[in-house]
């Protein structure tokens, strides 16, 4: 080293914190990557929602609706103009729009002030962790396979996460008091559930209303906080509404998390969390679980982005507080293109082929099993060669599994290019199967999810 050099300062990898060297936290970046490389292939890989069905001429009327309800509420221009350009109420300025829209679309009553606006459910899935595990032997309890979501954040908070196996119909209640009497056994505490009853990412798998409310019965008497997410309830293929464990929870077990990405728009990056339960202190109540969180939400966000809440606040004036009814065109749209995927699938892979695939009841998600290893070199080969991107499932199996697996998204596309993409995966699969030795092709990595 030369005279007046100096030695750059670099940060040993071993001393970050370990979630970091996590394959998990890589799975995003890499699907995104993929993406860019083979921009001409037909990605049935992400759960985004159509973009067609944004209409931004209507984003001004929005934000025009919400400051004439504000004015309708006594505000003066002062406090309108403070409300949408400066740091708003750490638990959010549209608290009691949500509760009147939850009521009428989902059936759920609660206090406004049991609401926390966050920066999309995300945020949510962290506040909700980081205030409920207080102790080392605390676990997570997950169905399994699960969004990464919420297990990357639980790794992050160094959150101890133990898988429930799904069936074809969710999380079966009786597996999910076996698994809490296990660690219970073992001495760990199971401190909470999460769960997506309805459509879940990334099976599809969607929970019979009796299972529900055995599932509630089974978490009083765990003690178990059940932590429901529910993204997709909208978006079944009969038309037909599920109730909500938050609705149909009469013991105050159920955290609900809910988000406005599907139902407005990702870009809002806002969300909800439904935290009512009580809080007892040594001398006796001192608020809401909602008032914890928004303790911790004060230190992570500060407060969530006023425009984005005046903007999907003015959304739910325009259409009366009735999301499920301003998202018509859009429940058609994706119970057409599933029905699109399953139609397709049942074209190109007939019986005997040696794939098979679950038939979720809605959303976005449907779950193949095939005779190969589905991962991420296999992925490199289905895009570059076959200009077909699914998403490899093996990421959201806690411990393992789902090897054989992959998710197609019937969200992001028009019916006619997930039939083109299907029928590139069909090339695919049948290049990719002559290619992996037959003793390896049995039965492997099959998952109850997958039907």
């Amino acid at each position: 080293m030369g005279v007046g050099e100096r030695t750059r300062w670099t940060v040993a990898a071993e001393a970050l914190h370990g979630s970091l060297s996590d394959p998990v936290l890589d799975t995003m970046n890499f699907l995104n990557e993929v993406t860019s490389r083979y921009p001409e292939a037909i990605s049935l890989a992400p759960g985004r929602p159509y973009e067609e069905l944004f209409e931004p001429e209507v984003i001004h009327e929005y934000l025009d609706a919400f400051m004439g309800h504000l004015r309708d509420q006594g505000w003066t221009e002062r406090e309108v103009r403070t409300s949408l350009f400066q740091y708003g109420r750490t638990k959010g300025q549209i608290h009691r729009l949500l509760v009147e829209m939850l009521a009428h679309d989902e059936g759920i009553e609660v206090d406004a002030e049991g609401v926390v606006v966050t920066v999309g459910a995300q945020e949510g899935m962290f506040l909700v962790l980081r205030a409920l595990f207080a102790e080392p032997d605390d676990v997570l309890l997950v169905s399994s396979p699960c969004y990464i979501g919420i297990t990357g954040a639980a790794r992050l908070l160094d959150v101890r996460v133990v898988p429930v196996p799904e069936g074809p119909d969710g999380v079966d209640p009786e597996t999910l008091r076996a698994v809490a009497r296990r660690e219970v056994a073992q001495g760990r505490r199971p401190r909470a559930f999460y769960v997506v009853p309805d459509f879940a990412n990334p099976s599809g798998a969607s929970m019979p209303v009796d299972a529900r409310r055995r599932l509630l019965d089974v978490a009083a008497e765990a003690e178990l906080v059940v932590i429901e997410d529910n993204p997709y309830g909208f978006f079944s293929r009969d038309g037909v509404a599920r109730p909500t464990l938050k609705s149909l929870d009469r013991d105050g077990s159920v955290v609900y998390l809910g988000s406005f990405a599907k139902t407005c728009f990702p870009g809002a990056r806002l969300g909800y969390v439904l935290a009512d339960q009580v809080v007892a202190g040594a001398e006796g109540p001192r608020g809401l679980l909602a008032d914890e969180l928004a303790k911790i939400k004060s230190m992570v966000t500060v407060n969530t982005p006023s425009l984005s809440q005046a903007v999907i606040g003015g959304m739910l004036i325009r259409h009366g507080r009735r999301l499920r009814d301003a998202n018509a065109r859009g429940i058609a749209f994706y119970r057409r293109n599933l029905q699109t995927v399953l139609n397709e699938l049942e074209r190109h892979f007939p019986p005997g082929c040696g794939v098979t695939w679950n038939r979720p009841e809605g959303g976005f998600f449907t779950v193949l099993t095939v005779p190969f290893v589905a991962d991420n070199a296999a992925l490199e080969r289905s895009a570059g060669e076959f200009g077909v991107l699914w998403t490899p499932m093996d990421a959201f199996f806690v411990g393992g599994d789902g090897s054989r697996q992959l998710r197609l998204s019937s969200s992001y596309l028009e019916p006619e290019l997930i039939a083109d993409g299907i029928a590139r995966l069909k090339a695919f699969v049948t290049a990719e199967t002559a290619r992996t030795p037959r003793a390896a092709t049995p039965g492997a990595g099959r998952s109850a999810a997958a039907g």
